[in-house]
Parts: C-alpha cells; sequence; structure tokens
C-alpha cells in the first residue's frame, strides 16, 4: 500500500480540516453566546455552521473519488487534486464565515478539484469496462 501514502496523507488532511472547522463552530458559539443545540440566532454561527456542514456535504463525492482516481489513474496526481480541494475547502469556509458573498472562490476551488477527480475516475472505469 506505499504506492497511495499520498493519498492516504491527503485523505487525513482532509479529516483535519474537518475537524478544524468543527472546532470553528464551537469558537463561534462562544463567540456569540449562543450553545448547543441551537442552530440559528446569530448570523456568524450560522455562517459557521453552514460552511461545515456544506464540507460534510461534499466529502461523500471527494474521498470515494480520490480513492478511485489514485488506483485507476495517478495517486499523485491524485493526491495534488486533493490538496486542491482542502485548500478551495478552507478558502471557502473562511469566505463563508465572514460573508457569504465570499464563498464562491473557495466553491470554485474545490468543485473542479471534486469534478475532476469524480469524472476523470468514472471515464477511466467505463474506459476499463469496455476495452475489456
Amino acid at each position: 500500500m506505499r504506492a497511495y501514502i499520498d493519498v492516504a496523507i491527503v485523505t487525513l488532511l482532509a479529516g483535519v480540516v474537518y475537524f478544524w472547522m468543527a472546532a470553528q463552530v464551537a469558537r463561534a458559539r462562544r463567540k456569540v453566546g449562543i450553545s448547543a443545540p441551537a442552530m440559528t440566532g446569530d448570523p456568524l454561527l450560522e455562517r459557521t455552521i453552514r460552511a461545515h456542514y456544506n464540507t460534510l456535504e461534499w466529502m461523500p463525492i471527494f474521498l470515494p473519488s480520490l480513492w478511485l482516481f489514485a488506483i485507476y489513474w495517478n495517486s499523485t496526481i491524485a493526491a495534488v487534486l486533493g490538496l486542491a480541494w482542502i485548500i478551495g475547502r478552507i478558502i471557502y469556509f473562511l469566505g463563508y464565515a465572514a460573508d457569504v458573498s465570499k464563498r464562491a472562490p473557495g466553491f470554485f476551488i474545490q468543485a473542479c478539484a471534486a469534478g475532476i477527480l469524480l469524472f476523470g475516475a468514472l471515464g477511466r472505469l467505463v474506459y476499463l469496462a469496455v476495452t475489456s
């Protein structure tokens, strides 16, 4: 499995970033004085929670695509695209938490990275199925 160590590291980094986002939600809660389980009541908290949840919504697209691209194409390229996805998610999160209108650049970066991984893996698998 040494061949996929780069992708394994990126996978764990995505988990670390998601954990950091959860900590930012807790920080926003303390800052605005709204305790769990409340999810509304302050725009900063609502934007931070939404940015955190949106990342969770993308992980089922990102993670399988990352690994299948690595297995059927190239693990180094998959890892680089995975890092781009992570960077995009961080930019998205920080932008969204600050102001909803600032989320677009990060969203674009992560969506492109995820799309390349998803459609690259799917295309390769279809090609292999058809040519086998």
